[in-house]
């Protein structure tokens, strides 16, 4: 239980960065324009959220009876999730590179 415990959060921690990382749209079309715009990026943040969510069910049903969650259980992932894209965004947006 530990180990799937700490590939989900090391998974999930890599697919909420993602979107900040790579340039293409959902990683297979180059945007039409230079750069992917931020409208993007959410929304593949939110698909790479389910996506992880669907692994972290799968693996739950793997140790076991999966269990019923409240909102709030899907609130405080959703915040975790963000948390962990925040060192992407800081790559992307806020890190100042030198020559620009």
């Amino acid at each position: 239980m530990n180990f799937s415990t700490t590939l989900l959060l090391i998974l999930a921690f890599i697919a909420a960065n993602l979107p900040f990382l790579v340039e293409r749209i959902f990683f297979v079309a180059k945007p039409k324009v230079g750069s992917k715009h931020f409208a993007w990026r959410l929304l593949e943040l939110l698909v790479l959220f389910f996506i992880v969510g669907g692994i972290g069910l799968l693996l739950e049903g793997k140790l076991g009876d999966i269990h019923q969650q409240n909102w709030e259980f899907y609130a405080v992932n959703a915040a975790l999730f963000v948390v962990f894209a925040y060192p992407g965004f800081v790559y992307r947006y806020l890190w100042r590179r030198r020559g620009a």
